[in-house]
């Protein structure tokens, strides 16, 4: 059985991306560079969506689909001067919207396992502490499961 892959780049729609005092550049499809010296450490940089409303949103989901029966691994790849402080939270709904369970990535890879509820989901770029960093992209990809 073949491993099912999926990359997330940052697409150019910025209703879901913190503006105030940012400077976006995009370069390319993988390389985005984002500067703001003044935002505090703590808040959400970027989202992408696993489900969204395109008649409100006017964005196509971003996110693969994901099921509670099987094990991811994640891969983020951006570029942080000395390494300063870069998070990833996936943060797991069920079908009424309702939180379901979270999971935090604090370096560049990890694997992961969302609940069983889940009916959608969100990835967060969050700021811990760094004002410039160039994102690439992120890798989701689906672990062999243990049968």
């Amino acid at each position: 059985m073949e491993k099912a892959s999926w990359t997330v780049y940052w697409n150019e729609y910025s209703s879901d991306t913190y503006l105030y005092g940012s400077e976006i550049e995009y370069v390319a499809r993988n390389n985005v560079r984002f500067k703001n010296e003044l935002m505090p450490p703590g808040t959400v940089i970027k989202q992408w969506y696993s489900l969204t409303n395109y008649q409100a949103q006017r964005i196509e989901p971003a996110l693969p689909i994901i099921d509670g029966e099987s094990r991811y691994r994640i891969k983020v790849n951006v570029e942080t001067p000395e390494d300063t402080g870069c998070l990833v939270r996936l943060v797991f709904l069920d079908r009424y919207e309702r939180e379901a369970g979270d999971f935090t990535l604090r370096g560049k890879e990890a694997e992961f396992s969302c609940p069983l509820k889940t009916y959608s989901y969100r990835m967060q770029l969050i700021n811990a502490g760094m004002t410039e960093f160039v994102f690439h992209s992120v890798i989701i990809e689906e672990l062999e499961s243990k049968d």
